[in-house]
């Protein structure tokens, strides 16, 4: 799948002084996907070159190829760094076109602009740069009447719109709102016969709206909801050239198996669980972690929560194992960028597989190397900077708590440890309007206080 990757490698690897001056896709955003991270990264500082020549020309157009070069950067490392070059590079562009009085351009620049705000609001959970992103898809949109930069606009607001209504109203409201998507979707392919880059484009549309598709039908129970995001994300896979858009065929495998596991965990059915699972594996069996380390991880993630959920279902210890497996494989890479909410996710659910293994072997020594590594965990994470990821940290330390006392039936202070914990969470999920988490702590505070 990453050979013709690895070709460019082999070919540009050695030529280092091509690669700092001329870059090795010379513009062309669509052979981004078949550099791995370390050349995108190279690829990046070129653009950043090319851009700020003395004698180069269409300077804006320049900076902003350098800004989505170093968003994807961003996108597959995690790493802020890049994020801000990114935004940097993309508030240039703005400022140039601007200046030249190029509509079009300046607001393909801030479509620009609020896409980084959307990546820092999915990997870095900060909203105000999802607000952000919404004030600058929105100017992007009144500046133009059609075109690349009104699709994509439109699609930005799409998302926006759904991420912050998920799982918060009916089945009928995720339709209408996931609707929304389908003329800039048209629009896009339209785009394409005459824009490359629209293409690409495109098939991130169909993604995010899969994506949604899937997050709103497992928040709502709802098997229709996610058997219709399996669908849409297989038809994007097809829809790719697997050799030519490696990363976006495996992300959009990668939806379709977290949809089909969604789906066996909504109705509880094993076989489609272990179906999602698969699917999972096959994905990571296509992405290799130097090509995209962060999807990567995001993918071990996933199956580890396909493993977790099988467990459950099946009561069998095995499975929690491989999740844990998964889950430790996903924090080799987050370790490297401990500001990602993603890496409190993995440690919180490897640990409360570790409890779930002690509970079903009956084997204490498991619950002690959970409750360590909770710690640990919860010494790194900072409360300012990720409230609700400490919140539950908090919330799954009480569960380890919880466990002990349940496996020994001696309380040494784990009860009271256990409900300090909670109330902390509660505080924190309350503030965040994090309401099913609150139902969840409060929940919990009441099984510990009724066993007192």
């Amino acid at each position: 799948m990453f050979e013709l990757g690895r070709e460019l490698r082999r070919f540009f690897g050695a030529d280092s002084e091509r690669t700092s001056m001329d870059g090795l896709t010379g513009g062309d955003s669509s052979l981004l996907e078949l550099l791995d991270a370390r050349l995108l990264a190279q690829e990046a500082k070129a653009c950043d070159i090319a851009a700020g020549r003395i004698g180069a020309r269409d300077k804006p157009s320049r900076r902003l190829e350098a800004a989505i070069v170093w968003r994807e950067v961003a996108r597959r490392t995690g790493d802020p760094v890049a994020l801000r070059k990114a935004a940097a590079a993309a508030e240039t562009a703005a400022a140039g076109f601007e200046a030249a009085g190029r509509k079009d351009g300046w607001a393909r620049a801030r479509c620009e602009q609020a896409l980084n705000g959307l990546l820092g609001a999915e990997i870095f959970g900060d909203p105000g740069l999802e607000a952000a992103a919404e004030i600058a898809f929105r100017d992007a949109r009144s500046s133009v009447k059609g075109g690349l930069a009104a699709a994509m606009a439109d699609v930005g607001l799409a998302a926006i719109a759904a991420r912050r209504r998920l799982g918060q109203g009916s089945s009928e409201e995720a339709r209408r709102m996931l609707a929304a998507f389908d003329a800039p979707i048209t629009a896009l392919d339209g785009v394409a016969k005459r824009v490359p880059a629209a293409r690409a484009v495109a098939a991130e549309a169909r993604l995010i709206r899969a994506d949604l598709m899937s997050a709103w039908g497992a928040a709502l129970k709802d098997g229709d909801l996610l058997d219709a995001a399996a669908r849409q994300a297989a038809e994007a896979a097809e829809r790719v050239d697997e050799a030519y858009e490696p990363l976006t065929w495996a992300r959009a495998k990668v939806v379709h198996g977290q949809a089909l596991a969604a789906k066996g965990e909504v109705i509880g059915d094993v076989d489609r669980l272990a179906a999602g699972a698969g699917a999972l594996a096959l994905a990571l069996d296509n992405l290799t972690r130097d090509h995209s380390p962060l999807d990567w991880a995001r993918t071990q993630v996933s199956l580890g929560q396909a493993l977790q959920a099988l467990g459950e279902s099946s009561q069998d210890a095995r499975a929690f194992d491989h999740a844990v497996s998964c889950y430790d494989r996903a924090g080799h890479v987050l370790k490297t960028q401990p500001g990602l909410p993603l890496r409190g996710q993995a440690a919180g659910a490897r640990a409360v597989c570790l409890v779930r293994t002690a509970e079903i072997t009956g084997d204490r020594a498991v619950l002690d190397a959970a409750e360590e590594a909770m710690k640990i965990e919860l010494a790194k994470l900072s409360p300012g900077r990720d409230p609700v990821g400490w919140g539950l940290a908090q919330m799954h330390l009480a569960r380890l708590y919880e466990a002990r006392l349940d496996m020994t039936g001696v309380d040494k202070g784990e009860r009271a440890a256990a409900l300090i914990a909670l109330d902390a969470a509660l505080d924190v999920f309350g503030e965040h309007g994090q309401r099913s988490l609150s139902v969840l702590a409060s929940e919990a505070m009441l099984r510990l206080r009724r066993g007192a």
